[in-house]
């Protein structure tokens, strides 16, 4: 308990890490569009599935109002999420607790006006092998 009361008196006065420390982002030259295509090629053509698209940025845009916000944060932004079964099980037989890092998601976003294509960065150890295949989708991406 007390190393907790510790930690946490460090995190306040260290400062907490912000989401923007916390993601890998590149710049795409070219449409939202086109860059969702790039994306979605790359995972599928590694014969990986893509289990699910979240359209985060319609839904936030369709919302805002709704929470009581005017401001537009992505002109578009989905996030194609998908595992790879033999690298999940390799990090999962390494620590059954890095099931919290699955699946593993890549995101495109328009934010005025310009296109980003991301991913969120994973811990040191078994979970950088993951960084290291989505580091390498991205940079087939934006070939």
């Amino acid at each position: 308990m007390k190393q907790t009361i510790i930690a946490a008196v460090i995190a306040v006065f260290t400062g907490t890490i912000s989401a923007a420390d916390q993601a890998v982002t590149y710049p795409f030259d070219g449409s939202f569009e086109d860059a969702a295509f790039a994306v979605e090629s790359a995972i599928v053509g590694r014969g990986l599935v893509i289990d699910y698209v979240s359209h985060t940025g319609e839904m936030l845009n369709r919302t805002a109002a709704d929470v009581g916000s005017d401001v537009e944060l992505f002109g578009e932004a989905d996030i194609f999420l998908f595992c790879s079964a033999q690298l999940s099980r390799e990090v999962m037989e390494a620590d059954p607790m890095n099931i919290a890092h699955c699946p593993y998601g890549i995101f495109v976003a328009e934010r005025g006006g310009e296109v980003m294509v991301g991913y969120r960065q994973y811990p040191d150890g078994d979970m950088q092998k993951v960084q290291t295949l989505l580091s390498e989708i991205v940079k087939e991406a934006m070939e």
